[in-house]
């Protein structure tokens, strides 16, 4: 499905309209990105759990203080929040409402980076000082898989049952969200700079136009440029073969040797992209209403092959010590009006049923674009990419580092 580029402008100026907040969430998301593949394939295996390090129920217990403490620690993302001055203005309602007394961490930067720093400690039945943790997609599966996130009690949560979007609510690696719960979503697609090139609606342009030779990024995570590839070959990026894994990643070696593709990046596209040294690439749809604000000419479509479409995730990791009070921060906001407010503030995709019409009381600017609130047209062609086990996940690591030179 394509958006034309004028109406995703109207879009796009509309969020902007609402107050831009720089670049956020998704711009640390791939902060170690190059520089941490960098470090050549043994230091992202390292990164990885071990089968020594899987954890069960039984194996690692932990016991909630959340009736005689009455706080939490939540760590996420930089700007992930809504914020007035110093001020979170959701966060303080919840402690006020709750009695909960709630320490707000910004120390998630980079989902391997995080894995790193906790992993020796999860992986031994150790507490980590936190207790919620919001990760990506893909980590959140990994985390899952070696045993290292506690059980959610849904039954103390109304609001997430009964207001978690119906296409959030099944995901393969949590099919029941017996351990997560969505804090917002967000889509990957193309972006070119207006200035210096025409509209770009495929990736099969983008790999294979004369004039964009030379000139074209790609992002430097695995999962998101893959998905575009397996797409190219024709194959299911949430249901796919061996066969069609090597394929391709042979797709993906061809272009980077015909000298389309100029570099892989993290979020450092921006720069490239504003400046022309880059006209047109793989994109998060929030960068761009960031980048928009200062430069008119940057356009953000939907490609013809399909979106990446991806979630950040609430976990209770091992042996945090104030579960049910993560809970009911969680439960706290799927209120729509709550959701709604957030959302404005952090321009991605909001997975609370109802916050679009709550919207209407925030800002009613906001309530019809897609980019928040998507409708099941927008998501028609929207992909995750297929969860995988550790080992092999591993494999894909090591493959697609060798094709991109890291």
């Amino acid at each position: 499905m394509t958006v034309h580029p004028d109406r995703l402008d109207e879009l796009l100026r509309a969020s902007r309209a609402a107050g831009v907040r720089g670049l956020g969430r998704r711009s640390f998301l791939r902060g170690a990105s190059v520089s941490a593949l960098a470090v050549g394939v043994p230091g992202l295996l390292t990164a990885c759990g071990t089968e020594s390090q899987v954890q069960t129920a039984e194996s690692c217990t932990s016991e909630d203080l959340s009736d005689t403490e009455k706080a939490l620690v939540f760590s996420n993302w930089p700007e992930y929040i809504d914020r007035k001055g110093k001020k979170m203005p959701t966060l303080e309602e919840f402690q006020t409402t709750s009695g909960i007394s709630v320490t707000y961490n910004t120390d998630v930067n980079d989902n391997t980076e995080f894995f790193g720093k906790v992993k020796d400690q999860l992986g031994g039945c150790e507490p980590i000082g936190r207790d919620i943790i919001v990760l990506t997609d893909w980590m959140a599966a990994r985390m899952v898989s070696l045993g290292w996130v506690q059980e959610l009690d849904m039954g103390a949560m109304p609001n997430v049952q009964a207001n978690l979007k119906s296409d959030l609510r099944s995901p393969t690696w949590d099919p029941d969200r017996s351990y997560s719960v969505p804090w917002q979503s967000g889509l990957t697609g193309i972006a070119y700079n207006a200035k210096y090139t025409g509209e770009v609606g495929s990736f099969e342009e983008l790999m294979t136009r004369s004039d964009l030779k030379g000139k074209v990024s790609l992002l430097s995570e695995m999962g998101d440029t893959m998905l575009f590839m397996l797409l190219l070959e024709g194959a299911d990026p949430e249901d796919f073969t061996e066969e069609q894994w090597s394929g391709a990643l042979g797709r993906l070696e061809g272009y980077v040797g015909s000298g389309q593709i100029r570099r892989f990046t993290g979020n450092d596209y921006i720069r490239d992209l504003n400046a022309g040294n880059v006209v047109a690439c793989e994109a998060w749809s929030g960068d761009v209403i960031a980048m928009q604000y200062d430069n008119p000419d940057i356009k953000w479509v939907v490609p013809e092959e399909g979106l990446s479409l991806w979630s950040d995730n609430m976990l209770v990791p091992n042996k945090a010590e104030h579960k049910a009070n993560a809970e009911a921060l969680m439960d706290f906001y799927y209120q729509p009006e709550i959701a709604a407010q957030l959302a404005a503030w952090v321009n991605y995709i909001c997975p609370v049923e109802g916050a679009q019409e709550a919207m209407e009381q925030v800002d009613a600017s906001l309530v019809d674009n897609p980019l928040i609130f998507p409708d099941e047209d927008f998501l028609a062609n929207a992909y995750g990419f297929m969860e995988l086990d550790e080992s092999t996940r591993q494999q894909y690591d090591k493959d697609f580092a060798r094709v991109i030179g890291a």
